[in-house]
C-alpha cells in the first residue's frame, strides 16, 4: 500500500474502532491514539520527503502512486506531494490532534460527534494528496458534507440557519467547481490524445487560451468560496459562530485552505495564461476580502465572530498572494494558510474554554480574566500578538513574505497599490487585537460570578502547548519550511511565475 493512503485509511479506521466504544473513556482513548498515530505519520513524511530532497529527488510529486477507477473516462485514483501538500498534511494533522483534546468533554452524542469529525478529517487529507480531478472533487466533497450535521445539531446560537447557509453556499461553489473539472478533462489532450484528469499529465500539455479564458474564472471562484472570497464569504462568519470548538478549529484552521490549496493546485497551475490576463479582477476581490474582514472585525461583539471575520482577513490575504504569481509571494501564501491555520485553531479552542468557564462570548460582559484564568489569559494574548504580526511568531513570517513578493521590483503600479491597500489590514488588525485583549483580560472583573473560575486543565493545556510552540517555531525557524515550499514552485513551467 501506498504510504500516503494511510492518511486516508487511519481515520477510516479510527471510526470503525470507535463503533463499538461504549462509554468516553473508550471513546477519548481510540479519538487520542487515532489522532497521534495521524500526527506521526505527517512527521514521519515530513522526515521523509525532506530525506528525498537531500538525496537530489528532483520529481515534482513525490510518493506517487495510481490505481484506475473508471477506465472508460480515465479516471484514476492518483496520489502524490510536494513540499505544499506536506505542509498541509501536517497542519491538518495538528489541527486533528489537538481539536481532539479540545473537545475532551463534548457533550451529548459524544461518539456520533467523533465519527463525523473523522469523516471531514478524512476528506481533508484525501483532498490534499490526491492529483487527479475526480479523486481531489470527490474528497472535497466528503470534507464538506459533515459540517451541516457538525454545526446543525452540536452547535450553538442559530446554528440551523447557520448551517444550512453553508452548506448552500459552499455547494453553490462545488457546482462551479464541477463544471471547471469537467471543461478542464475535455480540454486535457488538445492534439486529440487520450483525455484525463490528472494533473501532472494536464500540466505537460496546454489547454487552449481561449479555454482558459473561461475555465480559469468558473475554477478560481469555485475554490474560493471556500476560501472565503468577497462576495461569498457571508457563509463564514456565522458557520464559525454557531460551531462546536473542535469542528471551528478545523473548519477555519484547515478546511479553508482546501480554496487557497485548490486555487493554486488546479486554477493556477494548470491555466497560467488567463490567471497572467484575468488575476486582476480576482485581486481586487481579495483586497475587498482583507480589508472588509479587519474593520468587520473591529465591530463586532461576539468573540467568535471577531475571530470568524479575522479569518475572512486572513484567508483572504492567501489568494491575494497566489494570484501576484510571484514565489516569494506564493511561498508566502502557503505559509499564510499554515500560520493562520495554527493561530485561528488556538483563537477558537481558547473562545471555546472560555465560553465553557463564563457561558459568554459577548466581550462587554467580560473583564479581568488575568486574575482568575491566568494560563488561558496568557495563550490568548499570545494568540493575538501573533494575529497581529509581531516578529518571532509564524504571523510575521508570512505576512512579510507575502507583501514583500507582492512589491517586489518588476510588479506594476496597480499591483503596488492593491498591495498597499492590503498592507492597511495590518493596523486594523492590531486595532481589534488590542481592543478585545485590554477588554476581557485586564481591568475589573465586570461579573462577579466570574472570580470563581477554574484555569486550564490537563488535556486543554495540551492543545494550546501544542499550537503555541508550532506557532513559535514557523516564527523563530521559518527556513527549512520556507525552502521546503520554494522548491515546490519551481516545478512550475511555462513562465506561470515572475521570478
Amino acid at each position: 500500500m501506498n504510504f500516503l493512503s494511510l492518511f486516508v485509511l487511519i481515520p477510516v479506521l479510527t471510526m470503525l474502532v470507535l463503533l463499538p466504544c461504549r462509554n468516553i473513556k473508550q471513546i477519548r482513548a481510540v479519538m487520542v491514539v487515532g489522532a497521534s498515530i495521524l500526527l506521526a505519520g505527517a512527521i514521519a513524511l515530513l522526515c521523509l520527503f525532506i530525506s528525498e530532497r537531500n538525496a537530489g529527488n528532483a520529481a515534482e510529486m513525490l510518493f506517487t502512486a495510481n490505481a484506475v477507477w473508471f477506465a472508460p473516462l480515465n479516471i484514476q485514483y492518483a496520489v502524490g506531494v510536494d513540499g505544499i501538500s506536506v505542509a498541509m498534511l501536517l497542519l491538518s494533522s495538528i489541527i486533528v490532534f489537538t481539536g481532539v483534546f479540545a473537545s475532551w468533554n463534548m457533550q451529548p452524542l459524544t461518539k456520533e460527534f467523533f465519527l463525523w469529525f473523522l469523516l471531514l478529517s478524512t476528506g481533508v487529507f484525501g483532498f490534499f494528496i490526491s492529483v487527479d480531478l475526480f479523486t481531489m472533487f470527490m474528497f472535497y466533497e466528503i470534507a464538506l458534507i459533515p459540517m451541516y450535521l457538525l454545526i446543525g445539531i452540536w452547535g450553538t446560537g442559530r446554528k440551523e440557519y447557520s448551517a444550512m447557509k453553508l452548506t448552500l453556499m459552499l455547494m453553490g461553489g462545488s457546482a462551479f467547481l464541477l463544471v471547471g473539472i469537467l471543461g478542464i478533462y475535455f480540454h486535457s489532450a488538445p492534439d486529440g490524445g487520450q483525455l484525463t484528469m490528472n494533473i501532472l499529465e494536464i500540466s505537460k500539455h496546454y489547454i487552449p487560451v481561449n479555454a482558459q479564458m473561461w475555465l480559469f474564472p468558473v475554477t478560481f471562484l469555485g475554490f474560493g468560496v471556500l476560501g472565503a472570497l468577497f462576495p461569498f464569504h457571508t457563509w463564514s462568519p456565522d458557520g464559525h459562530a454557531s460551531a462546536p470548538t473542535a469542528v471551528s478549529m478545523l473548519h477555519a484552521g484547515v478546511l479553508m485552505k482546501l480554496g487557497g490549496y485548490g486555487c493554486f493546485r488546479v486554477a493556477i497551475y494548470l491555466m497560467p495564461e488567463a490567471a497572467h490576463g484575468l488575476g486582476w479582477i480576482f485581486a481586487i476581490l481579495t483586497t475587498i476580502s482583507v480589508l472588509y474582514g479587519a474593520f468587520g472585525a473591529v465591530v463586532q461583539k461576539d468573540l467568535k465572530y471577531i475571530n470568524a471575520y479575522s479569518s475572512v482577513s486572513h484567508c483572504g490575504l492567501v489568494l491575494f498572494a497566489i494570484l501576484f504569481l510571484t514565489q516569494t509571494a506564493m511561498t508566502g501564501a502557503v505559509l499564510q494558510m499554515l500560520s493562520h491555520g495554527l493561530m485561528t485553531a488556538l483563537f477558537f479552542a481558547l473562545i471555546g474554554m472560555i465560553y465553557g468557564r463564563t457561558h459568554t462570548r459577548d466581550i462587554r460582559e467580560m473583564g479581568g480574566l488575568m486574575k482568575v484564568m491566568p494560563f488561558l489569559s496568557v495563550c490568548y494574548v499570545l494568540a493575538g500578538l501573533a494575529s497581529l504580526g509581531l516578529p518571532g511568531l509564524s504571523g510575521f513570517v508570512s505576512e512579510m513574505s507575502i507583501f514583500f513578493g507582492a512589491f517586489q521590483k518588476g510588479a506594476s503600479m496597480f499591483r503596488r497599490a492593491i498591495t498597499i491597500t492590503a498592507c492597511a489590514s495590518i493596523v486594523v488588525t492590531a486595532v481589534y487585537i488590542l481592543r478585545v485583549i485590554g477588554k476581557i483580560l485586564y481591568g475589573g472583573i465586570q461579573n462577579k460570578e466570574h472570580s470563581m473560575l477554574s484555569d486550564a486543565t490537563w488535556y486543554e493545556k495540551i492543545a494550546l502547548v501544542t499550537l503555541i510552540v508550532c506557532i513559535a517555531g514557523i516564527g523563530i525557524a521559518p527556513l527549512w519550511l520556507s525552502d521546503m515550499i520554494r522548491e515546490s514552485f519551481l516545478a512550475f513551467k511555462r513562465g506561470v511565475l515572475f521570478l
